[in-house]
């Protein structure tokens, strides 16, 4: 009882205007509040209450409660214009929420994507501008002859003395030469063949390489790799790459090849068709090579090779779509039985490659080189030093022949791995 009691003080409950407590007053229908003898006079919002209290006693407690309460009426102030008591009514209208949060958060959304658009396309594009290619897809160049595309060397393209490997810039070469043909329209659905070669079965199959390398680039490096492509012979190709230092134009690599075609059914070399030779004819170039051919003939290793190493195996990731080993990857296989004297005080300056026959992922190889002329306990006052070399299957079927030539590395390499060789007293 005593909470109701208390509650009904609080929130007045309305009655009606001939309730028995309730007194109306002379001046303008104003009341006033008298609660236990206690009156109120009306406050300066213009709110009237008007209530009857009535006092009882509850375990010797003297408790006021109030039975009855008029409506409360709340009248304007003189500052506000009499139009703003009216009440207007509920619509759909009204009640729809502010939108003016939501429309400022887009509106800022909007010019924040704007200028952002703008601080990446700030700079004019040109035509010979390279920044038009962001992705290092590579475009083409000089009347469409010839196709450019940089390469960034990366810190897993390097090696102990800090400079790209070898396989790292054979990478970049056979990634030109592929996007070369996608890049001019004829890739068809082999890896790297025409429309007409994929019609009957064609793939390109490399014979002869050759690579000089002038300079090694280093990490972070941007080197920009030229390549284009020129007859040779009756059914063959050169395919010649020019590798350059982005910001010095300083030559670092470079390269020649000789391709032919194999059909990928028979494994069996293939004349070029007329149809095929349409599609590519129009993108030769009438240059000579960009390495002077070496026409020293590659000789044979045996059993009596100095260095041989036996049990190589390529595995899944060696395969390339054409189901044999990717040729970049037979150079670390020779590379395999160099010794390792040379690789650590020499660096390869060029290399003659010949391709006898392909190889698959069930094949065992062995690796054997000779070095020529050269004291391998004394590599000091060598210079150059030439090697030999030959990768052929365990049953003795070659696979490719080769010879390198190696020359001292850079001091500040020697400095790198705290190995340089020893000056004779």
């Amino acid at each position: 009882m005593v909470t109701t009691t208390a509650t009904s003080s609080i929130f007045p409950v309305t009655s009606s205007s001939s309730d028995n407590g309730g007194k109306s007053s002379k001046n303008g229908g104003n009341s006033s509040l008298n609660i236990g003898g206690l009156k109120s006079k009306q406050n300066s919002n213009g709110i009237n209450i008007k209530t009857n209290a009535s006092s009882s006693k509850i375990n010797g407690t003297t408790v006021v409660t109030a039975t009855t309460a008029t409506p409360i009426k709340v009248e304007n102030d003189s500052s506000l214009s009499s139009s703003s008591s009216q009440h207007h009514p509920r619509t759909f209208i009204n009640q729809l929420p502010d939108w003016s949060m939501l429309l400022a958060a887009v509106t800022t959304i909007f010019l924040a994507a704007e200028k952002q658009w703008m601080m990446l396309d700030w700079k004019p594009r040109r035509s010979d501008d390279m920044l038009v290619d962001p992705f290092g897809i590579g475009k083409i160049v000089q009347d469409g002859l010839v196709f450019r595309q940089n390469f960034s060397i990366r810190s897993y393209e390097i090696g102990a003395d800090k400079t790209a490997s070898i396989d790292t810039l054979m990478n970049h070469l056979q990634e030109t030469a592929l996007n070369h043909v996608k890049t001019a329209g004829l890739l068809g659905d082999g890896f790297g063949s025409t429309p007409e070669m994929c019609k009957k079965n064609l793939i390109w199959v490399v014979t002869r390489m050759q690579v000089v390398v002038d300079r090694y680039p280093t990490w972070g490096d941007v080197v920009q790799v030229d390549t284009w492509v020129s007859a040779t012979g009756k059914n063959g190709m050169r395919r010649d790459w020019l590798v350059r230092d982005s910001k010095t134009g300083e030559i670092l690599t470079r390269a020649s090849s000789v391709w032919v075609m194999m059909n990928k059914l028979t494994r069996k070399l293939s004349k070029i068709p007329e149809e095929v030779r349409g599609e590519i004819e129009p993108y030769f170039v009438n240059s000579d090579p960009v390495v002077d051919e070496d026409n020293r003939k590659l000789t044979k290793l045996d059993d009596t090779a100095e260095y041989i190493r036996t049990g190589l195996t390529p595995r899944w990731s060696d395969l390339d779509v054409n189901q044999h080993v990717n040729n970049v990857k037979y150079i670390g296989w020779i590379l395999e039985s160099a010794p390792q004297p040379i690789l650590e005080s020499h660096e390869l300056h060029s290399m003659t490659l010949e391709y006898r026959r392909e190889c698959g992922r069930n094949s065992v190889l062995e690796s054997l080189t000779d070095v020529s002329g050269a004291d391998i306990g004394n590599l000091a006052d060598s210079g150059f030093v030439e090697c030999k070399h030959l990768l052929r299957l365990n049953d003795g079927a070659e696979i490719v022949r080769g010879r390198t030539e190696w020359r001292p590395k850079p001091a500040i390499n020697f400095d790198i791995l705290n190995q340089a060789p020893l000056q004779n007293t």
